[in-house]
C-alpha cells in the first residue's frame, strides 16, 4: 500500500472519528428529546424506547413558543440587519480613508474583540439602566455594539481586497460615495455578509446572558431565557428542557445549511487584507 492510501486512509479515520464526536451532542439531544424523564435517568445514551411526542407539545406550552419565539425573531433579526448596514458602512469609510486617523479606529475595533463582556456587564447595565434602556431597543443597541468589532473586521479585509478603482469610474459616472457604496460595493461584499450573518444570528439567538441582564419585561423573554423554566430549584425536566431545545436551534440549523457555502469564502475573503 502507498504512503498515500495510508494518509488518505488516517485521514478517512479521523474525520469519521471527529464526526461522530460533532454529532453525538445532536443524538443526545434528539434521542433524549422522545424519552420520560426516567427514560433519561436510566440511559441518555441508548434510542428511546417510544417516541413521547407529547414532549414537544408541552415544551411548546411551557415556553409560551409563539410569543417567545417572535420575540427571539425580533431581537436576532433587527440585530443582525443593524450590524450588517453599519458595520459595512464603517469598514468601507476605513478602508478607503488611508490616514493615521482610520487606522486608529480600526485598531481600537479589532482590540475591542478582546475585550469580555463580563469585564463591563456591570457598569454597562447600570448606565443603560439610568438611560431607561434596560428594553428590546436598548439590546438591539448592546448587540451592536459587541457585534460590529468582528463585522467590521472582515468586512475591512474584503474591502481591501477590492480595486479603487471601481470606486473611481462609478464617481466619473455621477454616483456619489454613498451610491458607490451600496449600488457597486455592497453587492461584491455578498459571501462576507452572508457569513457576519450567520455568526451573529448564532450568537444572539443563543444567548442568554445578555437578555437576562437587560429584557426584564414578562412576555418579553427570548428563548434561552424561557428556557430556564425547565430547571428549577428542586426539579430539572431534562425531557421537555431537550424538547425545547430542539425546538430552538431548528430555524438556526436551517438558516445555517441555506447559507453554508458561502462562510469558508467569505471568512477566507475578510483574514486576507
Amino acid at each position: 500500500m502507498s504512503t498515500t492510501k495510508k494518509k488518505n486512509i488516517i485521514l478517512v479515520i479521523l474525520g469519521t472519528i471527529l464526526s461522530i464526536l460533532w454529532l453525538s451532542p445532536f443524538y443526545l439531544m434528539l434521542a433524549n428529546s422522545f424519552k420520560t424523564k426516567k427514560e433519561i435517568f436510566e440511559s441518555p445514551i441508548k434510542m428511546p424506547g417510544g417516541f413521547h411526542l407529547e414532549n414537544y407539545t408541552q415544551a411548546a406550552d411551557n415556553l409560551s413558543f409563539v410569543q417567545t419565539f417572535t420575540n427571539s425573531i425580533v431581537i436576532t433579526v433587527i440585530s443582525v440587519l443593524i450590524i450588517i448596514v453599519f458595520s459595512s458602512m464603517a469598514a468601507y469609510a476605513l478602508a478607503r480613508v488611508k490616514s493615521k486617523v482610520s487606522a486608529v479606529v480600526f485598531f481600537i475595533f479589532v482590540a475591542a474583540m478582546l475585550i469580555p463582556f463580563q469585564a463591563v456587564m456591570i457598569p454597562l447595565v447600570s448606565f443603560f439602566g439610568k438611560l431607561g434602556m434596560l428594553n428590546r431597543p436598548g439590546i438591539v443597541f448592546l448587540y451592536l455594539g459587541f457585534g460590529s468589532s468582528m463585522a467590521i473586521f472582515l468586512y475591512h479585509g474584503t474591502i481591501t481586497g477590492i480595486p479603487k478603482s471601481l470606486d473611481e469610474a462609478a464617481i466619473i459616472d455621477g454616483c456619489n460615495r454613498f451610491q458607490v457604496f451600496w449600488y457597486i460595493i455592497f453587492p461584491i461584499l455578498k459571501p462576507i455578509t452572508v457569513t457576519v450573518a450567520i455568526l451573529n444570528t448564532i450568537w444572539i439567538w443563543n444567548d442568554y446572558l445578555l437578555p437576562s441582564l437587560v429584557i426584564n419585561k414578562i412576555g418579553s423573554e427570548t428563548i434561552p431565557l424561557k428556557m430556564f423554566f425547565f430547571f428549577g430549584e428542586y426539579t430539572k425536566q431534562w425531557h421537555l428542557a431537550l424538547a425545547g431545545l430542539t425546538l430552538a436551534i431548528i430555524p438556526v440549523i436551517v438558516f445555517y445549511f441555506f447559507a453554508q457555502k458561502h462562510i469558508i469564502k467569505g471568512v477566507t475573503a475578510g483574514s486576507v487584507k
